[in-house]
Parts: C-alpha cells; sequence; structure tokens
C-alpha cells in the first residue's frame, strides 16, 4: 500500500469476497469532524448478570474470583504518572484507533493524530489516580454463584465503579494518559497496519474461519486484532510468542465466543506460514550460481 496523501484518505469497506478493507477517497467525503464513538461492547461475561432461581434464590454473576485476581496486576505507571506499558498502546491502538475509523470509515493514522491534537475542554481536569485503578486484565469468565442479593449487589457495585474508571480514563486526552514513548509505539503499530492492510487481508482470508468471511460486519473487532497482531510481527519485529499473548487477551476482554481460541489458532498459522516462506527463499538464494 502506498504511503497516505494530503488529498485523500483511507475508509473501510467491507469485500463480499473476504472482509473489510482500506480504500481512499478525497478529503471532502471524509468524516474526520465526526466525534470517536464509544469503545466497542464488552463481552457479556465480563458484566455480572444475575439470574435468580426460585427454589434457592441463588443468583448467577461474574466469575469475580478472577476477575478480582487480575485486579491485582495493575498497569505500569511511569515517573509522570502515565501509562508505559505496551499492553496499553496495543489496547489503544486496537480499541480507540482501527476500531473507531472502521466505524467511521476515516483513516487510523488520521484519526490517531486528531486524537492527540484535540484541545482540552475549558476546566477540565484528570485524575491520575484512575489510571492505578485501571485494569488491562480483566476479563470475561463464567458465572458463579453468590448466595444472598447483598453479595451479588456488592460485586455488581464494584463492576460499575471498574467500568466508570475504565470511561474515565479512555475518554481523557491520551497525552494525560499515556508516556511519549508509548504514543511513539501506537503510532507506529498504526502506520504499520495501514501499509500492510491490503497484504493482511490475503493472508487473514487464508486462515480465518468461513463463517468470519460471511459475516464481516459483525467480526470488526476480531479482524482488526488480526491486523494489528500480523503488522507488529512482520513490520515492527516483536517476538511472535509475545504478540500472539497480547493479541489473544485483547480478545478476551473485547470479543466473545470462541474467538481468543481462534485468534491464537490463527496467528500461529501465520507465523508458521512466514517461517515456510522465509526457509524456502534462503534455500532459493543458496540454489543461485552467479553468472561468470
Amino acid at each position: 500500500m502506498e504511503g497516505i496523501r494530503s488529498s485523500s484518505v483511507l475508509s473501510c469497506y467491507y469485500s463480499s469476497k473476504t472482509h473489510f478493507k482500506l480504500r481512499r477517497q478525497p478529503l471532502e467525503h471524509c468524516s474526520l469532524s465526526l466525534p470517536p464513538p464509544p469503545p466497542p461492547p464488552r463481552h457479556p461475561a465480563s458484566r455480572p448478570k444475575v439470574r435468580i432461581s426460585l427454589p434457592s434464590m441463588a443468583l448467577q454473576v461474574q466469575d469475580q474470583q478472577s476477575f478480582h485476581k487480575s485486579k491485582e496486576m495493575l498497569p505500569k505507571i511511569d515517573k509522570s504518572g502515565r501509562f508505559c506499558s505496551p499492553r496499553a498502546a496495543r489496547e489503544l491502538a486496537f480499541r480507540l484507533i482501527v476500531y473507531a475509523s472502521c466505524l467511521q470509515g476515516s483513516d487510523p493514522i488520521r484519526l490517531f493524530e486528531k486524537r492527540i491534537n484535540a484541545a482540552r475542554e475549558p476546566g477540565y481536569e484528570f485524575d491520575k489516580a484512575s489510571l492505578l485503578q485501571y485494569n488491562h486484565m480483566s476479563f470475561g469468565g463464567p458465572p458463579v454463584t453468590t448466595h444472598s442479593v447483598e453479595e451479588a449487589d456488592e460485586l455488581l457495585r464494584s463492576d460499575e465503579q471498574d467500568s466508570a474508571i475504565e470511561a474515565e480514563v479512555l475518554s481523557a486526552p491520551p497525552k494525560l494518559v499515556y508516556s511519549k514513548l508509548l504514543l511513539s509505539f501506537t503510532r507506529k503499530l498504526l502506520v504499520a497496519t495501514v501499509d500492510k492492510w491490503d497484504n493482511h487481508v490475503l493472508a487473514i482470508d487464508k486462515v480465518v474461519p468461513s463463517n468470519w468471511k460471511n459475516e464481516p460486519a459483525g467480526r470488526i473487532l476480531e479482524l482488526s486484532i488480526l491486523h494489528l497482531a500480523m503488522s507488529e510481527i512482520t513490520v515492527l519485529g516483536t517476538r511472535h510468542p509475545i504478540v500472539i499473548n497480547e493479541a489473544v487477551d485483547l480478545a478476551k476482554r473485547f470479543c466473545d465466543g470462541a474467538a481468543p481460541r481462534i485468534i491464537n489458532g490463527c496467528l500461529r498459522t501465520f507465523v508458521k506460514d512466514l517461517a515456510g516462506t522465509s526457509t524456502a527463499q534462503t534455500s532459493n538464494s543458496k540454489l543461485e550460481v552467479p553468472l561468470q
């Protein structure tokens, strides 16, 4: 894919054969003036669901044991009080940029720069203490049983508090939340994703299940994760075990069903194909005999 020019932007559209792609359109037709859409929906299991059984009055809620265990893994904060963990950068690139640009039909890099340079509202103040309470590892899980309404209410209140913290962090100006190094890494990841988009459309088409190809609009989250992960492996050179683990964790947070397992399999197949291609190219280069 050629570099982005000032006279056009990249927008998403759906291919009847595979899934959503990027295409150019004149600036006057782009929708960069639209505000960013709300974050993608969480997995249904990530919010407590109360189900009352008449005989026992037992309440079914989220697996809070695994949730609170994950809360102990606090995000990494630098000396300036901002996120400095690569996981935060991947979440920013995926959740607030690539996903949002697909919904808006705008260029991911322009959307990123627009968010970075957006003016703050008069009187706006951001409580950095919320960053210490934000949890990048909050995954949904199977329901568990509580034996009292009070216990279920407490779990619900805890979930609502965590959701409020998450909303505050994600709506804050990125410069107040993420370190300069992290924002630079995010931009590099987005540039790599845009540059390799068309190539990875073909690669993804080979490894994803057929039903994902038939419902591209319902798989924007999953396909965006694959694009980001493949670009980080091929362009940025991050070791593939790290990238695959991060991609699976993103799927656990924001996708549902078997998505984490499928994404894991797709990326492992992608890496295996890359290794095979690299080996074949090396063998061919050794067989070439220079002309005398």
